[in-house]
């Protein structure tokens, strides 16, 4: 049973007359005529009763009549949906992203773009680098916004910004009264880093490897929140972003000299994914907004 057979048999349902309706679906009437026969033999059941060259649905065929056009109804109303979702006027984004952008770029983003486009909905998650790469993978989300360290065939990564990490130190720290240091000062010292899925412990590994030591991490956080709260409470010291929720009562940051301490962020999206119209249309707004920053 094929789209072409439910068609045509709701179309000779209408018309009750095989020659008419041959004529309208613009076939001929044989064609149209084993079109039906094959359905009926599918079917295990004759749909209509036939008089002369008239014919007339029976209580199978209105049985099978209600029920084909509330199929159609449905792949319509499907099809309304999809035009809604991809829509770029009236569409959604599915958006992933890293917690530490949720505090302040996400939601300027968002607000921005929605002045300009208010029948836009958003659908978000917040996720480690690794989950969101994931989410991307298993096509739950359309876009992201992730820390740009990998490199992934699979995955379009376009960067949009540049993160300074700093040292964060307790305030009463014996560094506190530096402005700027060079990150092999701190060799010595516990360290709080981030949990596996987190990229920020990979980039904490790496520039700790090129300032010469192995970081002596003593606390892992699950967010920059919990590292910079474990940090005032004078347990260690960290590499993270400049935050605005950052307690500056208690935490210190600083600029860091050699080496050059910083992340990547960007929007991601999966190569071979179809990307919607309103899904291409915020990404060349983020192009816009981060050009014009």
């Amino acid at each position: 049973m094929d789209w072409h057979q439910i068609n045509y048999f709701q179309k000779v349902a209408s018309v009750q007359h095989i020659t008419r309706a041959a004529e309208q679906l613009s076939i001929s009437q044989p064609a149209l005529s084993r079109s039906i026969s094959k359905l009926e033999d599918e079917l295990g059941v004759q749909l209509f009763d036939r008089k002369g060259r008239n014919i007339y649905l029976n209580r199978y065929g209105k049985m099978f009549l209600n029920r084909v056009e509330q199929s159609i109804k449905q792949i319509e109303i499907g099809k309304q949906e999809i035009w809604d979702e991809i829509h770029p006027d009236h569409g959604t984004i599915s958006l992933s992203f890293l917690p530490s952008l949720g505090i302040h770029v996400v939601p300027d983003i968002i607000s921005s773009f929605q002045k300009m486009h208010p029948n836009i909905k958003f659908q978000l998650t917040q996720a480690s680098n690794r989950q969101i790469i994931e989410k991307l993978k298993s096509r739950k989300v359309d876009l992201a916004l992730t820390s740009l360290l990998h490199e992934d065939k699979e995955v379009n990564c376009q960067p949009l910004l540049t993160e300074e990490l700093f040292l964060a130190v307790s305030f009463d720290h014996h560094l506190a009264s530096w402005d700027a240091l060079d990150l092999n000062m701190v060799k010595d010292e516990p360290f709080i880093s981030f949990k596996n899925d987190n990229v920020l412990q990979t980039i904490i590994n790496d520039l700790c490897k090129k300032a010469g030591f192995s970081p002596d991490v003593v606390f892992e956080g699950e967010d920059i929140g919990t590292v910079s709260g474990l940090v005032g409470a004078k347990l260690g010291v960290s590499l993270i972003p400049e935050l605005h929720v950052l307690d500056r009562s208690k935490v210190k940051l600083i600029r860091i000299s050699n080496p050059v301490c910083k992340r990547e962020i960007g929007m991601a999206w999966l190569q071979d994914a179809y990307l919607s119209p309103v899904a291409g249309r915020f990404i060349q707004y983020i192009n816009r907004f981060f050009k014009n920053d």
